[in-house]
C-alpha cells in the first residue's frame, strides 16, 4: 500500500505562483511514475504532469512552460511548481502514484485562481 498526502493548495491571484507537495509513504519502492492530475467542476479529471523514477517528465500542453514537476527521493516527495497561474487552472489537484498493477491517489487539494 502507498499513502499520498497533498499540501500547498489555496487561493492565489492570476499571474501568481503556488507550489504543491505530495508526500508518499508505504511501499514506495514499487512506484514507477508519480504525477499530478486535476479536476475542475463539471469536468473530467485530467493529466497535469508526470515524472518517472529516472526523472523523465511529461506535461499537458495547457501547462507547458508554466508548471514544473520535480521529486525529492530522499524526502519521498513530489512537487508541482505552478507559475503564471490562470483562472482556468482552478481545480482540485490530485497526486498519483503508479506501478504495474497498482494505482494510488491522494485526497486532493483545492487550487483557486482569482482573476
Amino acid at each position: 500500500q502507498v499513502q499520498l498526502v497533498e499540501s500547498g493548495g489555496g487561493l492565489v491571484q492570476a499571474g501568481g505562483s503556488q507550489r504543491l507537495s505530495c508526500l508518499a509513504s508505504g511501499i514506495i519502492f514499487r512506484i514507477n511514475v508519480m504525477g499530478w492530475y486535476r479536476q475542475a467542476p463539471g469536468k473530467q479529471r485530467e493529466l497535469v504532469a508526470t515524472i518517472t523514477r529516472s526523472g523523465s517528465t511529461n506535461y499537458a500542453d495547457s501547462v507547458k512552460g508554466r508548471f514544473t514537476i520535480s521529486r525529492d527521493n530522499a524526502k519521498s516527495t513530489v512537487y508541482l511548481q505552478m507559475n503564471s497561474l490562470k483562472p482556468e487552472d482552478t481545480a482540485v489537484y490530485y497526486c498519483n502514484a503508479w506501478s504495474v498493477g497498482s494505482d494510488y491517489w491522494g485526497q486532493g487539494t483545492q487550487v483557486t485562481v482569482s482573476s
